[in-house]
């Protein structure tokens, strides 16, 4: 997933796929820690994708409050 694909979706469409990231990231942690994770470097993803819709979110937020 890359910036310019979130910075095409609307805010609520950024709120879902944040939960769906964080269900994600849950579900790994889990997996990791009964040590049935294979992929470790999906962690590693889904923590930077989660922050990157954060920053998208909030640069919205924050164009949407200068231009009030």
């Amino acid at each position: 997933m890359n910036a310019k694909e979130l910075m095409d979706k609307t805010p609520d469409q950024l709120r879902e796929e944040l939960v769906q990231l964080k269900k994600e990231a849950f579900n790994l942690r889990f997996q990791q820690a009964s040590g049935q994770l294979e992929n470790t470097a999906r962690m590693r993803q889904v923590r930077r994708d989660v922050a990157r819709v954060n920053t998208i979110l909030n640069a919205k937020a924050a164009a949407a409050a200068a231009e009030a």
